[in-house]
């Protein structure tokens, strides 16, 4: 089964700006379309709809720094018929508007970082833990969030943000269940081109449940992307600026700031 739902991901990223149904893409599966549906959840941890999604914002995000294409044109070729529709979506995926990215992208310029929900009105629990990443040689930093969603995008409920592998901590998370994922990215010696950035290494949770008052201890490991994870929507400066932050630049992209 997982040949099989990696031939239809290869699809998504080689046809992603067709109109591709669910039929489309469990055809190069070659399964049904309501078993292709549960076994790629199983294997990716979000549906077919959403992956080929997350794979055209991606798209996206290489056009607006590659091409001086408008963003109504760049919504065309990353397969949205609605300019209304890809902006609401990049905005809420990548943390900025398509045009807002492209600037900051280009210049490097930071953002005042936005302050989290602060849960104030609910009560909250703090997540602790910490992260490992292999040796590579290099200065790297870490970022580790909690989000709603599998999928690494939008305003996560809590982040931290560490100089290489250590203790995180994620406050004011809010009950519920949430996903942690964690981001390795180089400080020094990156490819000079952002499109062509990737992590060093990522890493993920099993959902987390959270009560409050009562802490919380994951501990997470990173590894190297395969074929099943989605794309890292959410900008990072280490990933999608030009001019390469200074250490102690916040990821002002997306607003997030240290715990």
């Amino acid at each position: 089964m997982q040949a099989a739902v990696e031939r239809a991901i290869a699809t998504m990223w080689d046809r992603y700006e067709e109109p591709l149904s669910l039929d489309d893409i469990a055809d190069t599966a070659i399964l049904s379309k309501f078993y292709f549906s549960r076994v790629f959840r199983t294997l990716t941890g979000t549906s077919p709809g959403r992956f080929l999604s997350a794979i055209r914002l991606h798209k996206a995000k290489h056009l607006l720094l590659r091409t001086e294409l408008s963003v109504t044109d760049i919504s065309y070729q990353v397969g949205y018929n609605s300019l209304g529709t890809f902006t609401s979506r990049f905005t809420r995926s990548v943390g900025l508007s398509p045009g807002r990215y492209r600037t900051l992208a280009r210049t490097g310029m930071p953002v005042a970082p936005r302050s989290f929900r602060s849960g104030a009105a609910r009560r909250t629990c703090a997540v602790r833990g910490s992260v490992g990443s292999p040796e590579v040689g290099l200065p790297t930093r870490i970022y580790v969030a909690a989000f709603s969603d599998p999928i690494v995008q939008g305003e996560p409920v809590a982040c931290d943000i560490l100089d290489g592998p250590g203790e995180f901590e994620l406050s004011g998370v809010q009950e519920g269940v949430w996903h942690l994922r964690a981001a390795v990215v180089a400080m020094h010696d990156v490819e000079p081109q952002p499109w062509k950035r990737s992590p060093l290494f990522i890493g993920s949770s099993r959902p987390v449940t959270v009560r409050a008052d009562q802490p919380i201890e994951v501990d997470l490991e990173t590894r190297e992307f395969c074929p099943f994870d989605l794309p890292i929507l959410l900008a990072l400066p280490e990933l999608d600026c030009w001019e390469l932050p200074q250490v102690e630049l916040a990821a002002g992209a997306v607003g997030l700031t240290r715990s």
